[in-house]
């Protein structure tokens, strides 16, 4: 399985940044169209089956998650996961210091991911986080936020690698924002084959009468009502 970089990086220029940044800040999501390509999908998808490459498989009805499965890749990752890593990085870090910044948090991130994961690693959060998600009939993930220790980058990208409406119906993705004082609001985000969803992994800030406050995401999927649907997973701290 290989990506060719020349025109990842073609995709990556020709995707509408700027909307991106303000469908983040508005909504605490923004879908990156046609990240991977068809062949793309099925060749990551396919890599669930094999045993090698993985550092762990989690069953997630065995924790109370929720039902079906995932893996975590092992280090080093797959080419092309390794290349989604270090180049949506440097996408996202700008909007992440200025998200925290808003948020009175401290923390800023370094331009290149390995500088980031180079504070992850001396954290003692050395476990890569990149994982590769099935589901099949009524398999369904709970809300949750991929936190997995003192660093958390705040925000990560999935990447829906099989068609909906052929290949899997249900399993939408879908967030839900709990603001101040407010009922939580769910958001389900429309996605095909080679999609990605940009989102923040636990809270994002909002502006208000009296200036910035934290909002609190969680995200999860719904119920599967036929077929077989994988998600790549792109987190981008490691784990204790």
């Amino acid at each position: 399985m290989t990506l060719l970089l020349a025109e990842f990086e073609r995709r990556l220029a020709v995707t509408d940044w700027t909307a991106a940044e303000a469908a983040l800040d508005g909504e605490g999501w923004a879908r990156l169209p046609a990240l991977l390509s068809p062949n793309e999908c099925r060749a990551v998808a396919a890599l669930y089956d094999q045993d090698a490459g993985f550092r762990s498989r989690v069953v997630m009805a065995r924790h109370g998650f929720g039902r079906g499965e995932y893996r975590y890749f092992a280090y080093p990752l797959p080419d092309l996961v390794q290349a989604l890593r270090e180049r949506l990085y440097p996408r996202l870090a700008p909007i992440a210091d200025r998200w925290n910044a808003r948020m009175g948090l401290g923390q800023r991130f370094p331009a290149e991911h390995a500088g980031y994961l180079a504070r992850c690693h001396d954290a003692g959060q050395t476990r890569p986080t990149p994982l590769l998600l099935r589901y099949g009939p009524g398999d369904y993930n709970c809300l949750h936020q991929d936190l997995y220790g003192e660093h958390v980058f705040p925000l990560q990208v999935a990447i829906f690698l099989d068609e909906p409406g052929a290949d899997f119906e249900g399993g939408e993705f879908v967030l839900t924002e709990q603001r101040p004082r407010m009922q939580s609001r769910p958001m389900v985000v429309p996605l095909r084959q080679g999609d990605a969803v940009a989102f923040a992994v636990a809270q994002r800030p909002v502006r208000g009468a009296r200036g910035d406050y934290r909002v609190t995401l969680r995200h999860g999927v719904s119920a599967l009502r036929s077929g077989r649907r994988h998600t790549l997973g792109i987190i981008f701290h490691d784990a204790t």
